[in-house]
């Protein structure tokens, strides 16, 4: 049977085929890496955040997600605490001298308490587009069709999979998550939950926000930025992140590590 027109893989690699997802939970952080010790969450999710609870549902090494835009379905809500946290990052290289000298890692000794300024009872609908990733190569019988990829990650939506549980920027802040009308605001009861929440009626200027990271061999991270900005309660999210001239930093100062998926 041949192959629909909508489900012909496209010419450019970089098209892609649109999906979204509403996710929702009780506690939120979208740490800023400037303000990573203390913590600090945008007011918003972040795209890297929206990818990461995307691949979460449904991944494959042959396809990419690019978040296109963030709807925000309840009003920005703060809170402040403090919890218990380590100073020390513990790298693989840390482990080798420990085990070698017949040592162990004592975290009440690193323990330490830090504040953090966090989101509550936040929902949104991430929209984005599937599309092959640009090494992808086709497995023996299984042709690359972006179309295959997309259904999936549909379905999976619709039973509750996922590869692994997604969160809200902090590992320790579970997402619930479904199709567009899943998520309705506990007022309106569940008999209503038939017509997708609307975004909320807020718009403001967010002003540089963290894009997406880029993770090298050697474990470091590098960051890309974009301009955010809210037009009633829809967040759109460029292709392209901003170059280190309009930033106004040499390249490289963008590098840095930080917890968590931001």
């Amino acid at each position: 049977m041949p192959t629909e027109a909508k489900d012909r893989p496209p010419a450019d690699r970089s098209v892609g085929l649109p999906v979204d997802v509403e996710v929702w939970g009780p506690l939120a952080c979208f740490t800023r890496p400037e303000l990573k010790v203390e913590r600090v969450s945008y007011p918003v999710m972040t795209p890297s955040a929206a990818k990461g609870v995307l691949e979460a549902i449904f991944w494959k090494p042959e396809m990419v997600y690019r978040v296109t835009g963030i709807e925000i379905l309840r009003p920005v809500s703060w809170f402040s605490m403090r919890r218990n946290e380590v100073k020390t990052v513990v790298g693989s290289r840390t482990v080798r001298d420990l085990r070698a000298g017949g040592k162990r890692f004592d975290v009440a000794t690193e323990r330490t308490q830090r504040a953090t300024i966090a989101l509550q009872d936040v929902a949104y609908r991430i929209r984005a587009d599937v599309s092959l990733a640009p090494d992808a190569r086709p497995r023996e019988g299984e042709p690359l069709v972006p179309a295959k990829y997309r259904d999936q990650f549909v379905r999976r939506v619709k039973r509750g999979a996922c590869f692994s549980e997604p969160f809200l920027g902090c590992r320790e802040f579970s997402a619930a998550f479904g199709p567009s009308g899943s998520w309705q605001p506990a007022e309106t009861g569940e008999a209503a939950a038939v017509q997708p929440a609307v975004p909320v009626p807020w718009s403001d200027e967010l002003g540089v926000m963290l894009h997406s990271i880029t993770y090298a061999d050697d474990g470091s991270e590098r960051y890309s930025w974009f301009r955010a900005s809210v037009r009633n309660g829809v967040m759109e999210v460029p292709a392209v992140p901003l170059g280190a001239e309009e930033l106004g930093i040499l390249p490289g100062e963008e590098t840095g590590r930080t917890g968590g998926r931001a």
